[in-house]
């Protein structure tokens, strides 16, 4: 393991889930790594493009956070200078509620040099990856993201407003807010709306549920489907033709129920 007297962290973006979807600048990275601090969403077979570096896990998830988001930052900080050359290695793109712009902040303002590599969003990946397209001409003209558990552990008000619109939802750990996300869109009156939630996306543990807002809590516990997932709510969702079939059937079975 090499050291030297310039530190630097690189916050690299793993993508969705599936290794072969980390890009070729991630890669480049981790090789030239001397630390590497990495989530719980990060697929382990992506350590292996760092042989001689050191390997410390980080990661968070709901109910088990292995360190907190201050002892992240500080562990950074002193790897940095401890090995010189620190990756931060974090699941899908280190912006899109990745916490990457607060470790960037904390990390400059000790005069660390920082570099960020963006990932493949598993908020878009992962859709695609069931031909789930966002955004369809004559069907959807733009798209949400949004967090389904803010700050405070709240539903993000954001689904209120997007409820309303005609555009594809994309809800990021939401899973456990699941009923609250249904109540609003009915509140709206669209229950009918096509919704589906991918399980673990790219890997091989995927799992998917397909119906609509009113059917798909009880598609959730018929197939126990479970965080980590990504819930997609617009009308794109049955147009996948990788989906349609499986949809027509969940739909019909609800309709004749």
């Amino acid at each position: 393991m090499k050291t030297n007297n310039f530190p630097k962290v690189t916050l690299v973006g793993a993508g969705p889930g599936d290794p072969e979807l980390i890009t070729v600048k991630g890669v480049n990275a981790l090789m030239k790594a001397n630390v590497v601090l990495y989530d719980a969403l990060v697929c382990r077979e992506l350590l292996k493009y760092a042989p001689l570096a050191k390997k410390i896990f980080v990661g968070k998830r709901k109910g088990f956070h292995s360190h907190s988001q201050d002892e992240i930052n500080e562990l950074m900080v002193k790897y940095a200078f401890q090995y010189g050359n620190a990756v931060r290695l974090k699941g899908g793109d280190p912006f899109v509620f990745g916490r990457g712009a607060e470790e960037i902040d904390y990390i400059e303002s000790f005069g660390i040099e920082t570099e960020v590599i963006p990932g493949i969003s598993s908020a878009m990946a992962v859709p695609a990856s069931q031909g789930i397209a966002l955004t369809k001409r004559g069907v959807s003209e733009s798209f949400w993201v949004i967090t389904g558990t803010t700050s405070d552990r709240n539903l993000s008000n954001d689904v209120f407003l997007a409820a309303q619109s005609t555009a594809t939802i994309v809800i990021l750990m939401g899973m456990c807010k699941l009923s609250e996300i249904v109540a609003i869109f009915n509140k709206f009156e669209k229950g009918d709306v096509p919704t589906a939630i991918i399980q673990n996306g790219t890997t091989k543990n995927e799992k998917i549920g397909v119906g609509t807002i009113d059917s798909i809590l009880e598609v959730v516990e018929t197939q126990q489907l479970a965080s980590p997932a990504i819930i997609v709510i617009g009308e794109v969702v049955k147009h996948s033709t990788k989906l349609r079939a499986f949809y027509e059937e969940i739909v019909g079975k609800h309709q004749s129920a």
